[in-house]
């Protein structure tokens, strides 16, 4: 078993200045990888496809090509299925430490790569682990012995592919995809999907940690996380001494630029269309009666400069869909009732964060708010040692933690009969 990187190594090169940007941004940057990661073909059945056409990638920060991929389209998805279907029945019969071994090896490889692999993640885009085992019981009343055992569900193959040829992939009676085009054989799907996360600060809270928390949670990686808070609540008390610090906070921590340059926190949104859908959002808070604070601008590209509106209210569109941007808008509330009530009303429920130092105060809105994952006093929740997943329509299952493994396995039960008590 094998996995690579599929990039070109290759030149990109700024071909006109980018007005409005820093300095740093105003010079050539060059994308150059080691010869072992240049891959720009599928992986399928052990070694590299080639597809008919290709697509480009592009570096969003300039718009640049830096790579084109092969566009594998319904022959080369159903020859990956194939492929898989037919390793599986051998990848199924290794023992847990023999996976294990392969799996080490691939972790070890990506940690020696892993300068290399920062930097095509920066241009293109801008855990705890126990064996299982099976269980065994009797019931003597049944004179039976149980048997329960683990059995594996999933391979992996790498196809790069349009969406239409992703149909031939939902399609097929032996893959595990898609949980609408799966639904009618009945495939069993983990699903990690979208977020709308709040963000609430109560009176109570230790606004510094506060402060840094919504930092930490709304700009890392320009905001274009899953778990990143959407919206702000802050309780009337604080409401104004929040949006000032974080208003300073964010003029001395966050530097806009191309992430080559060291002292860059925050790269360009993934594409054009992902700035205008922020800028959008900011035309009709500021329509609607918020005001910016900072920023608001969208720049050449798909730079978008990090954002913050006050006097945000729960009718304008930045509240009711996810952002996927460096846009802070905060919502004021009066009581914890009503700031509950703002957050749970969404259909989707992946992660949520709180302030506060009272404790009673916190087991309640822990246990009210309706997401897979809190924050209390924290604004990182993600680790590989605690399940990751959501409530409502932000997915199905769990990754990471013990759990994890679990969407990737069947149980199977075997009951002897005609054993001796």
């Amino acid at each position: 078993m094998s996995a690579a990187v599929c990039v070109l190594k290759t030149r990109c090169f700024l071909r006109q200045l980018l007005p409005g940007l820093p300095a740093a941004m105003h010079r050539s940057y060059s994308l150059d990888v080691s010869a072992p990661l240049l891959r720009t073909q599928g992986y399928v059945d052990g070694r590299w496809i080639s597809a008919a056409s290709v697509f480009p990638v592009l570096d969003p920060a300039t718009g640049q090509e830096i790579a084109r991929v092969s566009d594998c389209g319904p022959a080369e998805a159903k020859q990956a299925v194939d492929a898989a279907y037919k390793a599986f029945h051998s990848w199924k019969q290794y023992t847990a430490k023999e996976r294990s071994v392969l799996l080490r090896k691939w972790f070890e490889l990506m940690t020696l790569h892993k300068d290399e692999l920062a930097q095509l993640i920066t241009f293109e885009c801008v855990t705890t682990s126990e064996y299982l085992y099976c269980s065994t019981f009797q019931i003597n009343t049944l004179k039976c012995l149980f048997y329960e055992m683990r059995k594996p569900q999933e391979v992996f193959v790498k196809v790069y592919c349009n969406k239409h040829s992703s149909s031939s992939c939902c399609a097929s009676l032996r893959v595990r995809v898609l949980l609408k085009m799966a639904a009618d054989t009945v495939k069993k799907a983990s699903m990690e999907l979208g977020g709308h996360a709040p963000f609430i600060v109560f009176d109570s809270a230790d606004l510094d940690k506060a402060v840094g928390g919504a930092m930490a949670s709304k700009f890392r990686n320009s905001g274009q996380t899953c778990v990143c808070s959407n919206r702000f609540l802050v309780q009337s008390a604080v409401y104004d001494r929040f949006v000032e610090k974080l208003g300073r906070a964010m003029d001395a921590e966050l530097r806009l630029g191309h992430g080559s340059e060291p002292d860059t926190t925050q790269g360009p949104l993934i594409n054009a269309r992902a700035a205008e859908k922020v800028l959008h959002q900011i035309s009709d808070a500021v329509s609607r009666g918020a005001k910016v604070v900072k920023g608001g601008k969208r720049l050449d590209g798909s730079f978008m400069e990090p954002t913050l509106l006050a006097d945000v209210t729960a009718d304008m569109l930045c509240t009711k869909e996810e952002t996927f941007g460096p846009l802070v808008p905060v919502i004021r509330f009066n009581t914890e009732e009503e700031a509950l009530a703002i957050a749970n009303a969404t259909s989707v429920g992946l992660a949520g964060y709180f302030y506060s130092q009272d404790v009673s105060q916190i087991w309640r809105v822990a246990e009210a708010l309706e997401v897979g994952m809190v924050g209390v006093n924290e604004g990182l929740v993600s680790t590989a040692e605690a399940a990751f997943g959501g409530v409502k329509e932000s997915g199905l299952g769990r990754e990471g933690s013990k759990y994890g493994v679990d969407e990737y396995l069947e149980v199977k039960y075997v009951c002897f009969g005609g054993l001796k008590p």
